[in-house]
């Protein structure tokens, strides 16, 4: 049986960054690790995927009024930009 620890090791995210493509796509986490997977073997397109749910996500904190939960996800934008420095804007 896969567990859930296997889906995120699977797909190359943390938790965090799982958790926040979930809440996105309004999918279990283990339906977000396969897409999560899928977008990252896609490498800056899908790295510039995940990195743009996570900010979505943290402008749906903002304006409900949840800002530790927008707290939590910036942590988890910044995790994931220092490791996939590919999903950055470009300016």
């Amino acid at each position: 049986m896969i567990t859930l620890t296997d889906c995120i090791e699977m797909c190359g995210l943390t938790e965090e960054e799982l958790d926040a493509i979930a809440e996105h796509e309004h999918l279990p986490e283990t339906a977000a690790a396969a897409l999560a997977a899928a977008l990252m073997e896609q490498k800056e397109e899908g790295a510039r995927a995940v990195a743009q749910m996570i900010r979505d996500d943290i402008r749906h904190a903002l304006k409900r009024g949840d800002r530790p939960h927008a707290a939590d996800l910036l942590a988890a934008l910044r995790h994931f930009l220092a490791e996939h420095p590919e999903a950055r804007l470009h300016r």
